[in-house]
């Protein structure tokens, strides 16, 4: 089997909300198949557009924000730079003027909701997220292509193998927490530097570096963001946004003017357990909300599971002393291998995985990577993310109104306060008497996942999703 080679950059993309599989994936899609258009010389040619969405895309796509996401791709729009403000202006342009200006150069006719197709009794057999578009052309002639959504912003194009793009050679290969392990003890370094040198097979170091900073920066704008927020989130479930509040009492009057002072009054208040405890939850809140609301987050290694790694490492950075950008990139280089080896061993795909794949493997990276930047051994780190996923192994994905709210949110504040505990408790632990490997639970997990029944694999078909009395408008 070829080797797949996965960046930090793949594990951790910046994007926009609500949800990596369902609306950054989309969005990658939609690109991708406007890239096949210019490559064949036919997109002038293009007369009429539809978009069938397949399985859990179909299921929870509105809440999702997947035809949001279809749209602004076949745009030309990225995820990574559009303004999100400007999004409810251009669905209600799109919406009211039934046109669409396909890669902001040639104006069809589209009605999205004539021309997006929810089949909601449909699956194709590769991959519950599956999305085809259809082009029909001037001349009568028509093109098909049918792209999977495979977890954490991945897109997969039908009939492509799965490997296609990672063909390069790294020093250190690893598809496994052994292969990783091996290589620490051959080499003596630590896991960030085994990554790092794997990095720099794309690119040059300086370039890594200033490319994992700029994600920091991101998660860091995002948690502020979303701790200076208040109001009601979208999508008719009227949750209200929690973060704003939270950080206006722990400050008890405080007062901050950017993100450095704010960090300081943040400081300030001490470091007693209940005010770290509810910080960090604060932290996640803060983060997620935002993505509920489309805003600008980073996958890591999902949206749905976005803030548990920026919430760890704030905790890091606020009551650990780690403002430091070497233990920062630490951090992130031992998490984002982590979540390299469970894509690989497992899935990052609440479609297919459940939860355990979004919020049990962002706990587990960040167990890791909090213990290697807390000085913690190669074999600790792995034994934290191990202790993370063990206790989240068969949680299930039951997005109440197919939204990225109930109970998503808050379960990103567990996810964080139990990668902090997983990575004490491997600190204060001695690896040689571990009873379970971290490639034991990754393996324990994609076993529960292929058991687990698809009520529970993000379809709102199941658990709260289901039990819980709510009214949505039609979105």
């Amino acid at each position: 089997m070829p080797h797949e080679a996965i960046s930090v950059f793949d594990i951790f993309k910046i994007g926009v909300g609500p949800s990596s599989s369902h609306t950054l994936g989309p969005w990658r899609a939609a690109q991708r198949f406007l890239q096949s258009l210019e490559d064949k010389g036919q997109l002038f040619q293009v007369e009429a557009i539809r978009v069938l969405l397949y399985g859990s895309l179909a299921k929870t796509g509105k809440g999702h924000g997947t035809d949001v996401a279809v749209q602004l791709g076949l745009s030309g729009d990225d995820p990574v730079t559009f303004d999100v403000n400007l999004i409810d202006a251009k669905m209600d342009d799109i919406r009211t003027m039934k046109k669409l200006l396909l890669h902001g150069k040639h104006e069809i006719d589209f009605d999205p909701a004539e021309d997006i197709e929810f089949l909601v009794t449909e699956s194709l057999p590769y991959h519950p997220n599956a999305l085809t578009f259809l082009a029909a052309f001037h001349n009568g002639d028509s093109m098909a292509e049918t792209y999977y959504s495979v977890g954490g912003g991945f897109v997969q194009k039908e009939g492509e193998d799965a490997n296609a793009g990672t063909a390069i050679e790294l020093p250190f290969p690893i598809d496994k927490a052994d292969d990783l392990l091996h290589w620490c003890r051959k080499t003596g370094l630590s896991i960030s530097e085994v990554v790092m040198e794997n990095e720099n097979s794309w690119r040059p170091e300086q370039d890594t570096r200033l490319g994992m900073l700029n994600i920091w920066r991101v998660m860091k704008e995002c948690i502020f963001r979303g701790c200076n927020t208040s109001g009601m989130l979208p999508g008719g479930l009227n949750v209200t946004r929690r973060a704003a509040d939270l950080n206006k009492k722990l400050l008890e009057g405080r007062t901050y003017t950017d993100y450095d002072s704010w960090l300081q009054a943040v400081r300030d208040g001490g470091h007693h357990f209940k005010y770290t405890l509810d910080w960090v939850s604060c932290f996640a809140l803060a983060v997620n909300e935002e993505n509920a609301s489309f805003g600008r987050v980073v996958t890591a290694p999902t949206n749905g599971a976005a803030g548990v790694i920026p919430a760890v490492l704030q905790y890091f950075v606020v009551f650990c002393d780690g403002y430091k950008e070497e233990k920062i990139l630490q951090f992130m280089l031992t998490a984002a291998e982590i979540g390299s080896i469970f894509k690989k061993g497992a899935t990052i795909s609440a479609a297919m995985g459940g939860c355990q794949a979004e919020i049990g493997v962002s706990s587990a990276m960040a167990a890791a990577g909090l213990t290697e930047a807390m000085g913690g051994t190669q074999r600790q780190a792995l034994m934290a993310a191990e202790i993370a996923m063990e206790h989240h192994l068969g949680l299930t994905c039951d997005p109440i109104g197919g939204l990225v709210q109930i109970p998503c949110i808050e379960r990103n504040t567990m996810g964080a306060i139990k990668a902090i505990t997983a990575s004490q408790l491997a600190l204060q632990s001695t690896p040689d008497f571990a009873k379970v490997s971290l490639d034991n639970v990754i393996k324990t997990m994609w076993d529960t996942a292929k058991d687990m029944s698809f009520k529970y694999k993000e379809t709102a078909e199941g658990g709260l999703a289901v039990h819980i009395p709510i009214s949505l408008p039609e979105c």
